[in-house]
């Protein structure tokens, strides 16, 4: 294993790191962006672009810096070389809101600090007792010498604090200090060249979208779906060393380590225009350099957010897999327009198809299809966040090395009377209950899974895909036939039969639900 990770390890990957100027100095592998980078830099002068945590947003708002600030030699052998003649140097003033805080105290406290650093930075007259927008006033002026040279202005994670204080009292007071502060920039143009903001969630409510009514979503252009984010085409172009190190250290072909990477990392698009896949570049960059295929996004805090924006998301998941939006409403409207805006604006859904009117949006992943349903395990079981983690993890060992009894009784046990006491799922047939709740655990879990799937004789109540194993499983009620009636169905209809050609073995299983909601009375192995 040393002599793989050694091999890998002779080029330095970008593992979350957000500077620019640090990957180019220090000699990381870099995904050439510059072109769009220029092109963003050189268009429209109020920009927003709205990219899911973790998607190199903050490493684009670097890039721009650098470039503005005239960092020539950074950018040498990079495609912006062939675009930019000029290099003309500007002030940039960039804001970190991920540093805000989460109440009006904290976001005062940080305008005081950066203010105060940028007072010092430009020599800017101060005044006791002056207010926010004030001293941001004076700052542009001074900074841009009366306008003879205009500054930038790079707002990066502009939201945070307001995520963190959504459905607490600071958040009135937060939105209020981001209109004092931020109204600011619709008024002094004169001293602007460039005013660039990212996001995860829209907040239109807040000055900067309700004053800065010449800002420009740039989010669903297609020149710039890619402007974040890694595309095939890229990894090829920059990671085939990684890719080749991966297949060696697994013992897999480079085609096989493609797929997983796809299947747990790709699947997003932000244009109906271009509907190039993009990959999640957290994840795919630290799974790279790793050597490993992990829940990175998730892991990285991607579902901390999730309970404030979504109520009752376990009903939701039912129909997340081809959700209707109409188009304008998705590009114009923000977060509180409801969970499904949400979950795309934050990365948990993405536009997998559209038509003239509307956006279907569908989860973009595995890693993030396992995120989703791992949220939501906790209220469909009533059972405390610690234990179900801990039962998961063991039902997951089990299925991987083909343990049924073992796993069964760990299943049995997670699903004992839920169908019955979870009244959000009083809606559904007492079979399509369990259904839905057995896949969900799995898929939460990490295994494929593939609910009611076709056949020319039936359908199969629950296809999972483990490590070393398929397990084919038929459902029935007591009062519909139970454990013989599932048996019979399995044997009759040749259920194993068409997963025979996969290396894994076919684990056929019936089981038997309590019809009163009970949970599992037996299983048996066919």
């Amino acid at each position: 294993m040393t002599d793989y990770f050694t091999q890998n390890n002779m080029r330095r990957l970008p593992e979350g790191i957000q500077s620019f100027e640090m990957i180019r100095k220090g000699n990381y592998v870099y995904v050439d962006k510059t072109d769009l980078v220029w092109q963003l830099a050189n268009g429209r002068m109020f920009n927003y672009l709205s990219r899911p945590r973790r998607f190199g947003k903050s490493l684009l708002v670097d890039t721009l810096r650098c470039y503005f600030e005239g960092k020539k030699e950074l950018f040498e052998g990079l495609k912006i070389m062939g675009l930019e003649k000029e290099w003309k140097v500007s002030p940039v003033i960039r804001f970190d809101m991920s540093n805000a805080g989460a109440s009006a105290e904290d976001l005062n406290s940080y305008f005081n600090s950066t203010f105060w650093d940028l007072e010092r930075k430009y020599s800017v007259k101060t005044f006791d007792g002056d207010s926010l927008s004030g001293r941001f006033n004076r700052i542009l002026r001074t900074a841009s010498n009366e306008g003879e040279n205009p500054v930038v202005i790079l707002i990066d994670e502009y939201d945070s604090p307001l995520q963190h204080s959504w459905h607490t009292p600071e958040h009135e007071a937060c939105t209020a200090i981001y209109r004092k502060v931020f109204a600011l920039l619709k008024s002094c143009t004169q001293y602007e060249r460039f005013v660039f903001l990212t996001g995860i969630t829209k907040f239109t409510q807040i000055s900067l979208f309700s004053v800065l009514n010449n800002l420009t979503n740039v989010s669903f252009m297609p020149q710039y779906a890619a402007i974040c984010g890694i595309t095939k085409q890229e990894i090829h172009e920059n990671f085939m060393p990684e890719i080749e190190a991966m297949a060696k250290h697994d013992g897999k072909t480079t085609d096989d380590i493609f797929a997983k990477l796809k299947y747990n990392y790709d699947g997003y698009h932000f244009s109906d225009e271009n509907m190039v896949d993009i990959y999640n570049p957290f994840s795919l960059v630290t799974s790279l350099a790793q050597l490993r295929i992990g829940n990175y996004w998730v892991s990285s805090g991607a579902t901390s957010m999730l309970p404030k924006f979504v109520e009752d998301l376990e009903l939701k998941l039912t129909d997340m897999e081809a959700i209707p939006v109409d188009k304008n409403i998705l590009e114009s409207s923000d977060v509180t327009g409801g969970a499904e805006l949400f979950l795309y604006q934050s990365g948990y859904l993405t536009i997998k198809d559209f038509n003239s009117f509307d956006y279907i949006l569908g989860i973009p992943n595995n890693e993030v299809r396992q995120a989703l349903y791992a949220v939501v395990i906790p209220a469909l079981t009533l059972r405390s966040k610690n234990d179900v983690v801990t039962a998961q993890n063991r039902l997951r060992s089990h299925l991987n090395y083909g343990n049924v009894d073992e796993a069964m009784n760990i299943l049995k046990a997670m699903v004992a009377d839920v169908p019955y006491s979870n009244k959000k799922l009083a809606n559904m047939g007492m079979e399509e209950r369990y259904r839905f709740i057995i896949s969900c655990i799995f898929h939460a879990i990490g295994l494929r899974v593939e609910v009611e799937h076709m056949m020319t004789c039936g359908r199969i109540d629950i296809v999972t895909w483990a490590m070393n194993a398929i397990y084919v499983i038929e459902l029935k009620l007591t009062n519909n036939g139970g454990l013989e009636a599932a048996k019979q169905q399995i044997l009759k209809n040749q259920y194993a039969a068409p997963f025979g050609d996969d290396s894994r073995e076919v684990i056929p299983l019936a089981i038997e639900l309590d019809d009163n909601g009970k949970g599992i009375l037996r299983f048996a192995r066919i």
